[in-house]
């Protein structure tokens, strides 16, 4: 999203690095917290911008999707993330949530998420990032829905088109 908006500069300030998009009305926050405590970061800046939660887009990874696969709601629950739990303990759970798929692995869970990914792993992010960030940029525009519809019926190059469910969708 830095690049689409033509960020280049970050100020660290109230435990994140945050840049400012006026011509958009969006700021960008990275916690440099703990992701356990990312909430109370992001809760500082909400504060300042007041911005209410359902102003708010919040992008995590998530061990329990494949990787490169993306999901988008407009509000629910952690899903077992911390870092989506100390979020909810500030804003509530009605803040719109893009969830990026890293997949497990048989490390365990923080020296998987902590881990470079693998050059085979890198050959599917270019694709995931983009679309991701044109996820975001159609949320801004939109709204929720329509971003939904997009990030949601979006697969990784090279995953068939099966539903959730395992059944084969109608094309």
């Amino acid at each position: 999203m830095a690049r689409r908006l033509a960020v280049t500069t970050w100020k660290n300030k109230d435990g994140a690095a945050q840049a400012h998009v006026a011509a958009r009305a969006v700021v960008l926050v990275k916690p440099q917290s703990y992701m356990n405590d990312s909430g109370i970061p992001l809760a500082r800046i909400s504060h300042w911008w007041k911005t209410p939660a359902g102003d708010l887009l919040v992008v995590v990874d998530d061990l329990d999707l494949p990787l490169g696969r993306l999901r988008m709601r407009a509000s629910g629950g952690s899903g077992g993330h911390n870092g989506l739990k100390s979020i909810i303990e500030h804003f509530g759970t009605e803040f719109s949530r893009l969830r990026a798929g890293i997949g497990r692995s048989s490390d365990e869970a923080i020296d998987h998420v902590l881990s470079p990914f693998t050059r085979d792993e890198e050959s599917v992010l270019d694709a995931v990032v983009g679309i991701a960030a044109d996820g975001v940029l159609l949320w801004l525009e939109r709204g929720a829905v329509d971003a939904m519809n997009f990030i949601n019926a979006w697969r990784p190059p090279g995953e068939d088109k099966t539903a959730e469910n395992g059944q084969e969708q109608q094309t």
